[in-house]
């Protein structure tokens, strides 16, 4: 597993491209593999598909149809063969007489070479019969809902079984992790070193294992130039920085043996759900990390975009971590 820190990838698909090939490296090929590939497949979506196949081999691909049935040709073999990718390119056409689609086929390269432009598989088109299959709009609504729920589900191993009742976040014990422990990198924006501590506090990061050891020189946060490209273990929030033990405070339901492992923090453009924040009981007065009075002029400041067509009845749900 690898952390990727975006929803989407389209700030950063080379990276996106690099991170796919570095978790089909560890593929054994001693179990079926079944891929699930984005919902982006226009423009350049398409072309990172185009090198997906191409770069993964399937045996089948199964392509869904949407309600506008002109929106995507088909995934054909011969399609991706001559095809142009984002990072790959397709197999040029002969310059001889021009060839049918249908004797596409018979086309192939000298014995011993593969060629990566020329995949071979079998596709299946499917006509999903439920209502709104596809419509665009939707599916980002979804989605959203989708991902708090699941770090919801996740925050939930937090709580301890057999109480009946859910603790909010605030009156678990965290780990005390010093800052020369472990390397920090935010992987979605450029922060200046002397902002990073207020990026990382109160944020949801990926526990990851970077190769090289960590070493520093003196008790503070280090911090690295370059994004690495490394498992991730796990994930975890940042509940608070105490700057004069040099400690991050970190809640994690990952277990112990494998945080042994972990030596670099990785801080993505994917936010704690706001009901986790807004939702603390027991707090008297101002509720932690939590303001309706603040300067919009600082630089980097920013409100949270509201979901406008957000339909409140039809996705409501409880933030009980359950």
């Amino acid at each position: 597993m690898v952390y990727y820190g975006q929803t989407s990838c389209e700030q950063d698909s080379e990276r996106y491209f690099d991170v796919v090939k570095y978790v089909f490296n560890s593929y054994k090929k001693e179990v079926p593999l079944v891929i699930n590939t984005m919902g982006w497949v226009k423009g350049e979506g398409l072309l990172l598909l185009t090198d997906m196949i191409r770069l993964l081999s399937p045996s089948h691909v199964v392509q869904m149809d949407v309600s506008d049935w002109r929106a995507m040709a088909p995934l054909a073999p011969e399609a991706i063969r001559f095809a142009p990718g984002l990072y790959t390119k397709g197999k040029q056409q002969p310059k001889c007489k021009q060839m049918d689609v249908s004797g596409v086929e018979d086309w192939k390269t000298s014995e011993g070479e593969r060629d990566v432009s020329a995949p071979d598989y079998k596709l299946l088109y499917i006509h999903p019969e439920f209502p709104r299959a596809g419509a665009a709009g939707e599916a980002r609504v979804h989605s959203s809902v989708l991902r708090d729920m699941a770090i919801l589900g996740y925050l939930g191993q937090l709580q301890p079984t057999g109480l009946g009742l859910v603790l909010p976040l605030h009156s678990l014990v965290p780990y005390q992790v010093p800052f020369n422990a472990v390397a920090l990198r935010v992987v979605h924006t450029d922060v200046a070193p002397t902002n990073i501590m207020y990026a990382v506090n109160a944020s949801w990061v990926g526990l990851c294992r970077i190769p090289d050891t960590i070493r520093s020189q003196t008790d503070g946060p280090v911090l690295l130039t370059q994004t690495p490209l490394c498992d991730c273990l796990g994930f975890g929030i940042v509940r608070g920085v105490d700057m004069e033990r040099k400690l991050y405070h970190v809640l994690t339901p990952v277990a112990p043996e494998n945080l042994r492992l972990v030596n670099c923090l990785l801080l993505g453009n994917i936010a704690v759900p706001n009901c986790v924040l807004v939702s603390q009981h027991g707090i008297e007065g101002e509720i932690p990390y939590v303001t309706s009075e603040y300067n919009y002029t600082i630089l980097g400041s920013g409100k949270l975009k509201k979901k406008k067509h957000f339909k409140r009845r039809e996705h409501t749900f409880p933030c009980d971590f359950t």
